[in-house]
């Protein structure tokens, strides 16, 4: 798809061409108040009271998300007007421009409507400028596209026909309306090839399978691409992580992406994500319903190849490294066993109690790698509890820091791109549940509070640096008959790493 910004200020008449120009539709808001402005007031005064009249009549009235279509009107160039509800005005934020947006991109994608005017992102948001709108406009039209048909063996044709878009925005915000655009397009990029990855089976998307998107990702955008096989995690003994890999036929990778924007020397920024491409749970295996959601488990190393196929697109000035612990986690006779005794790269014993707790297995010992890089920061994700979505539910993902510079960032990002997260508590405390009597500790603290003493687990292994730890377990995707990956948090990750470069 196309998209492009062009300046246009309907409260001065100066409407540069929108309501003359031939399009096949042009996109207005309408307010439940019965007062019209912006777009729909101009376009009203073209129409002759058009829109006025359609309002007193009742046939839109102004409801979230409503649209209804008007064809063939005379006095302007679009062949036809969507008209969208958008609520009441003084309750109109950045969920109800969502909505909105939605529920307008859902009406054009059911026609063989091809170019639209949009004029929605001039609306007044509250606490949001047009350039955020433009960019969550082409979001939430790039969500609503988005299709996972690989693997069918006759995949239906999109029926959508739409394939160009001008957003009308005020001239003062025609520079950075332009500038959201670009990283809207990079972050729907990075979203869709997170959701992608996600979405593949488990006996597709196998660790060596992450490893050679690695491999791939670092030829298409000019990464540096390491990966490191058995032998080489036995060299670096890293205990932790080879006991969850032990039980499958798939050999561990350990995948490495650079992606240098700033001076050699510039502190990295390191995301390191959780890439367990399907876990069974082990030797304590999970119920069998709903197991094959486990392909979900890799979802933390998805994110982090959005991510930097995100930066990597955009060009921000800063150096990203990307740590994925990749394994498949399996019931076997030489699986791990609960009980066992295994030793960390960093020389800390654990004492598995759970073989289901394994995400924190792999992601200690990829926590003490990161420390080679002296890193400005490290933020894992991963898909580590179901106690996160007991806590939170599905609209925010866990967030877990003892650096409150570094958790006011996140939680920043977060509210800035619409991707939602919680601070969570990690008081020392929390620490005492994972005592163990015949190691350093356990994986696992008990059920009480088990997101916040699975980040603790995390915490001893990152007293070097920086830190913080988001459980997506509730976010990463959906169940039932939405079931799919959802591409988070790469908005949030994006947005800080923008945050961070200044750009």
């Amino acid at each position: 798809m196309d998209f492009s910004i062009k300046a246009c200020d309907w409260t001065k008449g100066t409407t540069n061409g929108f309501l003359t120009g031939k399009s096949d539709c042009i996109v207005i808001g309408v307010f439940e108040s019965q007062t019209l402005s912006g777009a729909a007031l101009e376009i009203d005064a073209a129409t002759k009271g058009l829109i006025t009249r359609i309002v007193k009549a009742g046939d839109m009235d102004g409801k979230s998300g409503s649209t209804l279509f008007l064809h063939e009107v005379a006095g302007i160039g679009a062949s036809r007007v969507l008209l969208v509800g958008l609520g009441k005005e003084d309750a109109f934020g950045q969920k109800a421009y969502n909505d909105c947006a939605r529920a307008a991109w859902r009406a054009i994608l059911g026609t063989k409507i091809v170019q639209v005017t949009f004029t929605l992102a001039q609306l007044p948001i509250k606490e949001r400028s047009s350039d955020w709108a433009v960019r969550a406009a082409i979001l939430a039209l790039r969500g609503e596209t988005y299709q996972f048909t690989q693997l069918k063996s006759k995949p239906e044709t999109p029926k959508r026909a739409l394939k160009r878009i001008v957003f009308s925005v005020n001239t003062p915000d025609e520079k950075a309306a332009k500038a959201a655009v670009k990283h809207a397009v990079a972050l729907a990029n990075g979203m869709e090839l997170t959701r992608d990855l996600g979405n593949l089976p488990g006996n597709v998307c196998t660790p060596t399978y992450l490893a050679d998107t690695a491999k791939k990702l670092g030829k298409d955008w000019k990464l540096k691409v390491e990966v490191l096989g058995q032998k080489q995690l036995e060299a670096l003994k890293m205990g932790s992580l080879l006991s969850v890999s032990r039980g499958s036929a798939e050999q561990p990778q350990f995948i490495v992406m650079h992606y240098q924007g700033a001076a050699a020397k510039a502190a990295p920024i390191v995301l390191v994500g959780k890439g367990v491409t399907f876990d069974s749970g082990g030797i304590s295996i999970k119920p069998g319903e709903g197991m094959d959601e486990m392909k979900y488990d890799m979802c933390g190393a998805a994110s982090v190849f959005g991510t930097m196929r995100t930066v990597a697109e955009l060009g921000l000035k800063l150096n990203v490294i990307g740590v994925i612990p990749a394994v498949e986690n399996m019931p076997s006779s030489t699986a791990t066993k609960p009980g066992d005794i295994v030793t960390s790269m960093s020389g800390q014993t654990i004492e598995i109690l759970n073989t289901d707790a394994e995400g924190r297995l792999i992601l200690c010992d990829a926590l003490t790698y990161a420390e080679r890089f002296k890193p400005a920061a490290v933020v894992d994700i991963a898909t580590l509890t179901g106690a996160c979505v007991i806590a939170l539910g599905h609209h925010n993902s866990g967030l877990f820091s003892k650096d409150d510079a570094l958790a006011g960032e996140l939680l920043d990002a977060s509210r800035e791109a619409s991707d939602p997260a919680w601070r969570m508590p990690l008081d020392d405390e929390y620490q005492e549940q994972l005592k163990s009597n015949f190691a350093d500790m356990a994986n696992i603290g008990g059920r009480p509070g088990g997101s916040v003493t699975a980040a603790c687990f995390l915490s001893r292994f990152t007293e070097s640096y920086s830190w913080a730890h988001l459980d997506i377990a509730g976010t990463a995707w959906k169940g039932g008959a939405a079931k799919g990956a959802t591409g988070r948090p790469v908005p949030l990750l994006t947005q800080f790493l923008i945050d961070r470069a200044g750009q």
